[in-house]
C-alpha cells in the first residue's frame, strides 16, 4: 500500500522521536554530536557532574563509533570523549579507558593521520605524558613529544596542538618556551561552531601563563 506525502511525512517524524537520532545521520553529524556533547561537559557543567554526564556521552559514543567503524573522524572523537571521562573518573580503574582510547587514536592514525587537521597526534601525544609511566600505565615522554610535534607540524596555528605542547612543556619545567606556545595558543584563529570550546581552552592556557608568571617571580 503506498503512502500518500503527509502519511509519509508523519511516519518519519515517528521513526525520528523512536530513535532520537536523525535517519539520515552520517559520520559528520555523528562527529559534530559527540563533539557538542564534550565542549558542554567539559566546560559548562559542574565538575562535581562531569563524570556522571562523560559516561553517558561516552555510551552513546561507543553506538557511534560501532557504526561507523573506519571512520578516522568518528574514532578520533571517540577517543577523546573516552580519555576526557577517564580523566573526571580518575584512580586505577580509569586505566582501561585511555588505553581503548589510545587503540581508538592508533586506527585512526592508520586510516588518516591527517583527519581533523592532524588531532590523533595530537590527543595521542597528550595521553602519552599525562598517563603513568610502565608499570602503571603507558606514559612515555619522548613519544609524546615526537607525537605533540606531528600534531603542531599539521596544524600550526591550532589552538589545541599549541596549547598542549605548551602544557607538555610547563610539566617539564621548560616555563620560556611554554610560554611561548601556550601565547600562541591564547591567539589561535576562533574555530567555525567551536565558541565554548575555544573559551574553555584560552582559559586554560591563561592559568597557566599565570602559574608560568607566579613562578618567575
Amino acid at each position: 500500500m503506498k503512502m500518500n506525502l503527509m502519511q509519509w511525512i508523519g511516519a518519519l517524524a515517528a521513526a525520528l522521536l523512536l530513535t532520537g537520532t536523525p535517519a539520515w545521520a552520517g559520520p559528520a553529524e555523528d562527529v559534530a554530536r559527540m563533539q557538542q556533547g564534550w565542549e558542554q561537559i567539559k566546560y559548562g557543567t559542574p565538575a562535581d557532574r562531569q563524570e556522571t554526564e562523560f559516561a553517558r556521552l561516552l555510551a552513546d559514543s561507543e553506538g557511534l563509533a560501532a557504526r561507523n567503524p573506519g571512520n578516522a573522524d568518528v574514532l578520533i572523537w571517540y577517543a577523546i570523549v573516552e580519555s576526557t571521562y577517564a580523566g573526571a573518573k580518575g584512580g586505577i580503574g580509569a586505566l582501561k579507558y585511555v588505553k581503548n582510547a589510545r587503540k581508538s587514536l592508533e586506527q585512526a592514525l592508520a586510516i588518516n593521520p591527517n583527519a581533523l587537521a592532524g588531532s590523533a597526534y595530537t590527543s595521542l601525544g597528550s595521553l602519552y605524558y599525562q598517563v603513568p609511566g610502565w608499570p602503571i600505565g603507558f606514559g612515555d615522554k619522548a613519544k609524546a613529544e615526537d607525537l605533540l610535534k606531528k600534531g603542531l607540524a599539521a596544524n600550526p596555528d591550532g589552538i589545541d596542538p599549541n596549547y598542549f605542547y605548551g602544557d607538555y612543556l610547563y610539566r617539564k619545567g621548560e616555563f620560556d618556551e611554554a610560554e611561548r606556545y601556550l601565547r600562541k595558543a591564547m591567539q589561535a584563529p576562533a574555530r567555525s561552531g567551536r565558541k565554548l570550546a575555544d573559551e574553555g581552552r584560552r582559559g586554560e592556557a591563561k592559568e597557566l601563563l599565570n602559574k608560568i608568571a607566579q613562578g618567575k617571580k
